[in-house]
């Protein structure tokens, strides 16, 4: 009988409390549920955006595809440049894995004009924006090649570096490694590049090529 009273007494309360504050109670309802709609719509509808935006870069790259570049001069036709328009604005409005690859279609575009301040630039809008894909680190290696183009070896050296830091692996990492030794050497900054081939030696032990490279190196430097 007890349980039974007490049970009653917690309905009445609980009821009670309801009745109360039924008011509150349904506009919180009423906002979760809408919250849980909008949150679908907004996934559903990006989804969409986003496979409009796959559709739209791949009839952008078989257009990059079909053009057959043979001389420096192909670079600078009609065709080119109303692509590189088309391409620019696709950019401009995608983010993610989009717009990254987009922006590399227009970096190798400057790179066969040899514009590589333009080039690097859009390397690194590549990078910024894919930063969260595969193509991220892909993008700061050819962004620090088009560095060294300009002869920036300081800027070229601190973009490897981050691409071979990034969060995605990136499966040249190796060879950007040695490529920092190479820099260093350049600039007869020895200790560093010691420094440099040497961490492919640690890092990278099931490389032979790099391996090899980096060795011969090590021992040009230190008989000299």
């Amino acid at each position: 009988m007890q349980n039974d009273k007490e049970k009653t007494n917690t309905g009445d309360k609980i009821n009670d409390f309801v009745q109360r504050n039924r008011k509150g109670i349904f506009i919180t309802l009423g906002t979760v549920i809408a919250l849980l709609i909008a949150v679908v719509a907004y996934f559903s509808l990006s989804d969409n955006l986003n496979k409009k935006a796959i559709s739209r870069l791949d009839e952008l790259g078989a257009r990059y595809a079909d053009m057959q570049f043979f001389e420096d001069e192909d670079y600078f036709t009609e065709e080119v440049t109303l692509f590189l328009d088309d391409i620019s604005k696709f950019a401009s409005k995608n983010r993610g894995y989009p717009g990254s690859k987009a922006w590399s279609y227009i970096a190798l575009i400057y790179s066969g004009r040899k514009d590589w301040q333009n080039a690097q630039e859009a390397w690194l809008k590549s990078a910024k924006i894919g930063d969260k894909t595969y193509l991220g680190p892909i993008a700061l290696f050819n962004a620090a090649a088009a560095a060294e183009e300009r002869g920036n070896e300081d800027e070229a050296i601190e973009l490897l570096q981050k691409c071979i830091a990034h969060k995605f692996e990136f499966p040249a990492a190796p060879r950007a490694q040695f490529s920092i030794g190479r820099l260093y050497e350049q600039r007869e900054d020895f200790d560093s590049a010691l420094e440099a081939y040497r961490a492919v030696l640690i890092n990278w032990p099931q490389m032979p090529v790099w391996q090899h490279l980096a060795r011969s190196r090590i021992t040009a430097i230190e008989v000299k």
